[in-house]
């Protein structure tokens, strides 16, 4: 429990888009104009602890017992929208407009996709007394946010990083498996040392696993690095250091690179 209440406190979440896959959680909280990454854990279940229950309502919950307040906003990897998801939004479309010729453009959103799971989240946090903000950020409220272009303005990359786990045979076809999860660790590594860099705290919460792990513990990374980058996004859109891409029914919230800008205008 810390000694005075935070400036800020956000909730990073990396949304499951199905009931059966664990959703990354991530903590960060702002003491002294400072960022500090407090908890990157793999599942709901790995933030709350030992517990019958591990929904929305119990992460908000057990942030709140750990940064010494309920978190002003929290920022989800998920479509999320102020009326019912039927197809591509204005915030995918904007988002393409910005950052598809960097391979980083999103996919369409369907009923199906986030479909129920997606649903249940939002109504969840909207019950909890965080309402979806689109063209202005007034807390306590959530975001939606992306990785993708997250990384890009992150790390200074000029185009999309090649992070996950499950592609690496997309991203270097024909090399041996024990060279791509070398190659796989090298991007790892450098979006770990660009999150110490606004997130005080990353490099010990986001130790790399070591390089002969296989299967579910390096998911298990990866959902806990997502989430970490989500946090860093909504810590961003806080600090008024974001910029939505949307319009009033749905926006996408993507930091801007070297922290300028007014934050709130939609494109």
């Amino acid at each position: 429990m810390p000694a005075s209440p935070p400036e800020g406190v956000v909730l990073g979440i990396d949304a499951a888009w199905t009931a059966k896959n664990p959703s990354g959680v991530a903590l960060a909280a702002k003491a002294g104009g400072v960022w500090r990454l407090v908890v990157a854990a793999a599942s709901f279940e790995g933030f709350v602890g030992p517990s019958d229950r591990a929904d929305p309502t119990a992460v908000i919950a057990a942030a709140s017992r750990l940064a010494g307040r309920k978190p002003d906003l929290v920022a989800v990897d998920m479509p999320m929208m102020n009326a019912p998801i039927v197809g591509r939004r204005a915030a995918d479309d904007a988002v393409n407009r910005a950052y598809a010729g960097r391979g980083a453009g999103t996919h369409s959103p369907t009923p199906e996709r986030p479909g129920a799971a997606g649903r249940a989240l939002e109504a969840a946090l909207a019950a909890a007394g965080y309402p979806l903000a689109t063209l202005d950020l007034t807390p306590p409220c959530r975001i939606e946010i992306y990785p993708h272009p997250a990384l890009i303005e992150l790390t200074g990359a000029a185009r999309r990083l090649e992070y996950k786990i499950g592609r690496t045979g997309r991203y270097w076809p024909g090399l041996p498996l024990a060279e791509r999860r070398q190659r796989l660790y090298a991007v790892w590594t450098t979006i770990v040392a660009a999150l110490e860099g606004v997130l005080a705290g990353s490099a010990d919460l986001l130790r790399l696993p070591p390089l002969e792990t296989r299967g579910k513990t390096l998911k298990a990374f990866e959902d806990r690095l997502d989430a970490a980058v989500a946090a860093y996004a909504g810590a961003m859109a806080l600090d008024g250091r974001a910029r939505a891409f949307g319009d009033a029914d749905s926006a996408v919230w993507v930091p801007l690179r070297g922290g300028c800008g007014t934050g709130s205008r939609p494109l």
